[in-house]
């Protein structure tokens, strides 16, 4: 194919041709123009240890700190104009300062690179997004204490490869997604300890020459000390990797927990009820109500993980220190975080806003010979029978209630004793789900005891 043919391909997407192409590639202010915030937050502190260094003078430092104020009120007003050609927010941010307050705007980027200063910049937008994450966290699991603890005592059927297993609580349900979303917080909060080191004074990779203070900067960003080592710390996108591995676990959670309300909520179910304000109607089927807020969140958890993939994919191959490979880096966190956050706020309210139908989870917590391991139990320890030969003879009753069309508690004494004639009246002690469920007393178990002393110590620790 010609050149000419080639250029008319782009038509008129790239009119004026290869120069256009390089500005379209090259330039990343539409995406990284959310990061405007914290590269002023930056360029602040960077002018005020300047001056304190002696490095600019304290006119210079104070003028462009009130310019970068200006340039910042701008923004979140909707009246700074960004532009392609100036690529970043960087340039576009010192570009205005430079037009407010003149000549010192070009003494603020002295003892620094683009290379360090976008790192900072990304650095301090992911630490945000892990302090609202761990709000986020933390609003999620109170709304699931909440649940809890109305419902400790609340008899419901346990699933094991979503069959009838034994009976569990509510409360006891709920305090498993307390603890998974538990490690979310620890692994959040670690990695928040673990990326707050300060990029700032790296430079472009081999630090500086000029007699900068970078435990002042860090100080001031709220990092607790400088990096170590220059060329990593304008290489490293650790931070935003593990900012979505945690995310992608989370948005795990989320899904797996969505999963059961699609479930739980089906006409065939009718474990839980829903709010209006999470679920939809259908365009044809008036008695339809989806729950479409959770299936939502079931599939964010695709562009979560997918994002952390390709990130990934981006830094795998890349020889330290910067490579432009990097400026793909944020849109990728920026949509997984809009998702994270967005699927944390969606689960709080409908945990908030569920009902759960206790007649049908009791009626179901009886079913399915969800007993058959208290029957299996207390031949153990009524008849001191080894446990393998109590599974066998269990196994045998509970093949007769099938037959008969009946469940464990409703066959007579003569039957169970057809079985075993050692099984005495006794046995029907434990043959309900409500002395089931009390019975599981270890630590950690279903009992509601059980239940209410994990929520209080969940309270406790919050």
């Amino acid at each position: 194919m010609s050149n000419k043919s080639s250029n008319q391909m782009w038509g008129g997407r790239f009119a004026a041709g290869q120069d256009a192409i390089m500005e379209a590639i090259n330039a990343s202010i539409g995406f990284d123009k959310r990061m405007a915030q914290q590269d002023i937050q930056g360029s602040r502190a960077h002018a005020a240890m300047l001056a304190e260094t002696g490095i600019i003078t304290d006119s210079d430092a104070e003028t462009i700190r009130e310019g970068l104020l200006t340039v910042l009120s701008e923004i979140e007003d909707g009246n700074f104009e960004f532009s392609t050609a100036l690529e970043d927010i960087h340039m576009n941010v010192e570009a205005r300062l430079k037009e407010i307050v003149g000549e010192p705007a070009g003494r603020l980027h002295t003892a620094r690179s683009r290379n360090d200063q976008v790192a900072t910049d990304f650095k301090l937008w992911v630490r945000d997004q892990l302090d609202a994450f761990e709000q986020g966290l933390l609003a999620l699991i109170a709304a699931f204490l909440d649940q809890a603890e109305a419902g400790a005592a609340w008899v419901m059927p346990g699933f094991t490869h979503l069959q009838t297993a034994q009976p569990v609580t509510w409360g006891h349900h709920m305090m498993a997604y307390v603890e998974m979303f538990g490690r979310d917080l620890s692994r959040v909060r670690d990695a928040r300890e673990r990326m707050n080191e300060c990029p700032l004074g790296a430079a472009a990779l081999a630090g500086t020459s000029f007699p900068i203070n970078r435990h002042m900067t860090a100080a001031a960003l709220g990092f607790t000390r400088p990096a170590a080592n220059s060329l990593d710390a304008v290489s490293d996108r650790d931070f935003a990797l593990e900012f979505m591995s945690v995310a992608s676990i989370c948005a795990m959670h989320l899904s797996r927990f969505a999963e059961e309300l699609v479930i739980w909520s089906s006409a065939q179910f009718k474990f839980v009820m829903l709010s209006d304000s999470f679920s939809t109607g259908s365009s044809i089927m008036p008695q339809k109500k989806n729950p479409d807020a959770a299936e939502l969140i079931r599939a964010k958890v695709g562009r979560i993980f997918g994002a952390n993939v390709a990130l990934m994919m981006v830094m795998k191959g890349l020889p330290l220190a910067y490579s432009k490979d990097m400026q793909e880096d944020k849109e990728q966190v920026f949509d997984a975080a809009d998702s994270l956050m967005l699927a944390l706020a969606a689960m709080e309210g409908m945990i908030k806003d569920m009902t759960a139908n206790r007649d049908n989870l009791s009626a179901a917590a009886g079913s399915g010979f969800s007993t058959a391991t208290d029957l299996a139990d207390w031949l153990v320890r009524a008849l001191n029978m080894p446990f393998r030969d109590a599974h066998h003879v269990t196994g045998s009753l509970v093949a007769m209630a099938e037959q008969k069309g009946c469940d464990l508690p409703d066959l007579t004494l003569a039957d169970m004793q057809s079985v075993h004639d050692a099984i005495t009246d006794d046995v029907f002690s434990v043959l309900t789900v409500e002395n089931s469920v009390a019975s599981r007393m270890s630590y950690g178990g279903t009992a509601p005891a059980q239940v209410l002393v994990q929520v209080q110590m969940w309270k406790d620790r919050l």
